[in-house]
C-alpha cells in the first residue's frame, strides 16, 4: 500500500546495517531507466549506476535501493540476474503492488525475490510511535485474563479513540504527534486520499478510472448501512457487478481495500466455503475511512449521539485491520440466513475462531451464541471496550490476540483432562 513509509524504512535499514546506501527512484527518471534498456548485464548496470551517482557501489557494503520499481519493467526483470549472477550486491526494492501487477515485466523474477507487504501502522505500533514502549511491555507481560486498573484502561481507551481519528498512515501519525492539530492532520489525510486517486489515473486504463473512483468513494456509505454487504448497483446507477469487478480487483491488489467474504459453514479450508459474490468491503486504514466519511474527530472524542450509527462500522474496520496485521490474510464472516451474523471468522493454527465486534462496553453477542450452539468452537472471542475476562478481549488488546487464544486453548484442554 502506498504512503506507508516504505522508502523511509528502507533508508533507515540501510543506515543501520550498511556503510553506504545507493538510492535510485525510477519514477520520471529516464536516465536511470535507460541503464536497463540495452541488456541486463548486471556488471555493466552496477558500473553505470555507480557513475550515475558519482560513487562506486561496493559488494556487501552498499545497500542498493530501487524505489518505484514498477516504472521500469527491465529493472524488475534484472532482479533475477542479480540474484543468479551477482548475489554479492544487496538490493531492496519498493513499489506499488498495483503498479507492479500492471507493469507486466519481461520475465518476473519468480523465486528470486522475497516479498514483504507494508501496511498502515497497527494500534500497537501507534502506541510505540507515542513512546509508550513501557506500556506495551507491561501489556505483553500480563496474563491474558488479568484486569487492568481503571487509570490504565482509560489511558488505552483514549489512545484508541485517537487512533480512530489518525489511523495508521505514518505521515498522519507523525503530524498528529508533532502538532496535535486536527486541521493539519486532516490536510495530510486528504493529501494521501488525493494521491491514491492520482494513482488510479496513472496505473489504470482511462476507461476504468471512473469505476475505480466510484467504488473507492462508495465504501464508507456501504459500510454505514445496517446490512453492510457490498452491493455493486449502489456504486453508480446503471453499473452492474460485471462492469466493476475488474476495477475492484485492482483496488484489492493495491492493498487499498480489504474484501471479507461470507461463509455459511466454518470448516477447513475456509476458502472452500466462501461465497465469492457475497462480501463486505473495508478500507485498509481507519483514519482514511473516517476522513472520507466526513466524520468529525470531535464526534469520536465526545461520544456524540449522531456518531452512534457509524461507530459499529468504524470499530469493525479497526478490528479487521488488526486481524490482517496479525494473520496477513483477510478473515471471513459468518451469516446464517437472516438470523445470525458473526463479524469475523479466522483460522488460528488448527482452530477456527469466531470473533464478534462491539463498539462500546456491550458484551451481549447473540449471533456468537447462536454460532456456539451450532458448532461448539474450542475458542470464541468477543471484543469491545469492556475489560478482559473469559472469552472477552478489549479492543485495545487485539494485537495480543494470538497469545490470548493460545491461553484459552490451553485452558480448554485442561478442562477436559
Amino acid at each position: 500500500m502506498r504512503q506507508c513509509g516504505k522508502t523511509y524504512l528502507l533508508k533507515k535499514f540501510g543506515e543501520t546495517h550498511y556503510g553506504d546506501i545507493a538510492y535510485f527512484n525510477f519514477e520520471g527518471n529516464n536516465a536511470l531507466q535507460a541503464r536497463f534498456e540495452d541488456d541486463l548485464d548486471v556488471k555493466r548496470i552496477i558500473t553505470e549506476l555507480g557513475i550515475l551517482r558519482k560513487k562506486v557501489i561496493e559488494p556487501h557494503k552498499t545497500l542498493i535501493i530501487f524505489d518505484e520499481i514498477q516504472f521500469c519493467n527491465p529493472a524488475l526483470t534484472s532482479l533475477k540476474y542479480f540474484s543468479e549472477n551477482a548475489p554479492e550486491y544487496h538490493i531492496v526494492c519498493a513499489g506499488s503492488l498495483l503498479g507492479i501487477a500492471l507493469s507486466k515485466p519481461l520475465s518476473f523474477p519468480v523465486g528470486k525475490v522475497e516479498f514483504l507487504t507494508l501496511r498502515p501502522m497497527s494500534f500497537h505500533e501507534f502506541l510505540l510511535a507515542n513512546e509508550e514502549d513501557m506500556l506495551c511491555e507491561y501489556l505483553s507481560s500480563l496474563s491474558p485474563t488479568e484486569r487492568l486498573s481503571d487509570l490504565m484502561t482509560q489511558k488505552l481507551e483514549n489512545y484508541l479513540k485517537t487512533y480512530y481519528i489518525t489511523g495508521g498512515m505514518p505521515e498522519a501519525v507523525a503530524t498528529w504527534i508533532e502538532t496535535k492539530d486536527i486541521e493539519r492532520l486532516e490536510a495530510v489525510q486528504q493529501k494521501i486520499i488525493d494521491s491514491y486517486e492520482l494513482d488510479f489515473a496513472k496505473h489504470a486504463p482511462s476507461k476504468d478510472f471512473p469505476k475505480l473512483t466510484a467504488i473507492w468513494h462508495s465504501i464508507p456509505g456501504q459500510l454505514a448501512k445496517e446490512n453492510s454487504k457490498f452491493i455493486f448497483s449502489q456504486v453508480k446507477k446503471g453499473l452492474r457487478a460485471k462492469d466493476l469487478e475488474d476495477a475492484l480487483e485492482w483496488l484489492i491488489s493495491a492493498g487499498m481495500v480489504i474484501k471479507v467474504m461470507k461463509i455459511e459453514k466454518p470448516f477447513f479450508p475456509l476458502s472452500a466455503y466462501a461465497d465469492q459474490k457475497y462480501f463486505k468491503l473495508y478500507m485498509a486504514d481507519i483514519g482514511l475511512l473516517r476522513k472520507m466519511s466526513r466524520l468529525p474527530a470531535a464526534a469520536i472524542l465526545e461520544k456524540s449521539a449522531v456518531y452512534r450509527e457509524f461507530k459499529g462500522a468504524l470499530t469493525e474496520n479497526y478490528a479487521l485491520s488488526e486481524l490482517v496485521n496479525l494473520y496477513a490474510d483477510p478473515p471471513f464472516y459468518w451469516k446464517s440466513g437472516n438470523t445470525a451474523e458473526v463479524d469475523f471468522i479466522i483460522q488460528n493454527d488448527m482452530d477456527i475462531v469466531p470473533i464478534e465486534v462491539k463498539s462500546e462496553h456491550n458484551e451481549r453477542a447473540r449471533s456468537l451464541s447462536e454460532y456456539r450452539k451450532r458448532y461448539n468452537p474450542t475458542v470464541s472471542v468477543v471484543t469491545s471496550m469492556k475489560d478482559a475476562g473469559g472469552n472477552h478481549v478489549p479492543l485495545y488488546m487485539l494485537w495480543q490476540l494470538k497469545r490470548i487464544i493460545k491461553k484459552n486453548q490451553k485452558d480448554y484442554r485442561l478442562s477436559y483432562e
